[in-house]
């Protein structure tokens, strides 16, 4: 697994990392001897980072983390975790009060003194432009609560006001080969700032795998059925936008192109390979329900360098099929 160094964190972290959303809620049922094993497997393969939330389960997702870090304390291993949509989606919400309750719940559910990195949850725009969120933040790194702090964002502008702050270390947006709109501006900026980018969603919910057709269910408590159209968060966040039966022939067109490629990789390996190759990209967190998964996502992290073609290909499908869908909304 190659390693690259997480922005002004300074920490080395792997290329491939894991997403742990779906080992709190919302992508149907994950037994925490599940989750457990999703972890077990990934470092075992070379993942050294991982991201999590103080939502994903109300905590869940931080709990077992906070067993699993517990047990190989010298791996190390690197968590992100994020705050903040606990409380009304207000300006008025992310004050210094807050922050400390947040993160005293989140170094308790993770057992850990310090945070490694805690990052803003996709908050408003107008707290991603206030100078006195900031103030806050740097509050927290030198009381020693936490030892980073960056923002996790939906749309470019706010990728870019949260670069241009000098405290922040990482920014975390959605980047996959659905959503190439970070590529013009974001990674450029981020990359001459120092600022790492953690990229998520790098499969579009499960499209580029490949694995789905038109007629293809979800569980009635996975986001793929209930916010299709945003009724729970931001519809960016499901499908990165896409309409399913469109990102379905998308994704058609996408195995396609990856079944060209030497050394058999699948189609969800090419897609993350192709993320975490982008210059200026730190990490990329696909998710895993299932051991098999995490080994094969992780596996990844060691793929030889995609090329040109394999590229013009991806950006082809973007324009040909799902630009007019998401490029101009984040």
């Amino acid at each position: 697994m190659q390693q690259r160094v997480l922005g002004r964190t300074g920490r080395m972290v792997s290329v491939v990392g894991l997403g742990t959303w779906q080992l709190g809620a919302d992508w149907g049922d994950v037994s925490e001897e599940d989750a457990r094993a999703v972890l077990e497997t990934s470092l075992e393969h070379g993942v050294t980072f991982y991201d999590t939330a103080d939502v994903y389960g109300d905590g869940r997702s931080e709990q077992i983390i906070g067993g699993f870090l517990a047990d190989h304390a010298d791996a190390g291993i690197t968590v992100a975790t994020k705050m903040g949509r606990r409380a009304d989606q207000v300006p008025q919400s992310y004050v210094l009060d807050n922050f400390r309750q947040w993160t005293d719940r989140s170094r308790k559910n993770l057992g850990v003194e310090r945070l490694d990195l805690v990052q803003l949850h996709c908050p408003p725009s107008a707290v991603v432009t206030d100078d006195e969120v900031y103030d806050a933040l740097d509050t927290l790194v030198a009381d020693g609560v936490t030892a980073a702090y960056g923002v996790s964002v939906e749309t470019v502008d706010q990728a870019l006001a949260a670069i241009a702050r000098p405290g922040v270390a990482s920014v975390q947006v959605i980047l996959n080969a659905f959503r190439h709109k970070p590529l013009e501006q974001v990674l450029p900026a981020a990359s001459a700032a120092g600022v790492g980018i953690i990229a998520r969603v790098p499969l579009a919910s499960g499209l580029l795998s490949g694995r789905y057709t038109a007629e293809t269910t979800f569980a009635d408590d996975d986001h793929r059925t209930f916010n299709r159209s945003g009724d729970a968060f931001d519809v960016g966040e499901t499908f990165s936008g896409v309409p399913f039966e469109t990102g379905v022939e998308a994704a058609q067109r996408f195995t396609a192109l990856a079944a060209d490629l030497p050394g058999d990789l699948t189609p969800a390996q090419a897609a993350l390979a192709w993320v975490w190759q982008r210059p200026g990209v730190s990490t990329v967190i696909p998710g895993a329900r299932n051991p098999e998964q995490a080994r094969l996502n992780a596996a990844a992290g060691d793929a030889d360098v995609l090329g040109p073609l394999f590229a013009a290909g991806v950006k082809e499908i973007y324009d040909d099929a799902i630009r007019e869908h998401v490029h101009d909304r984040w």
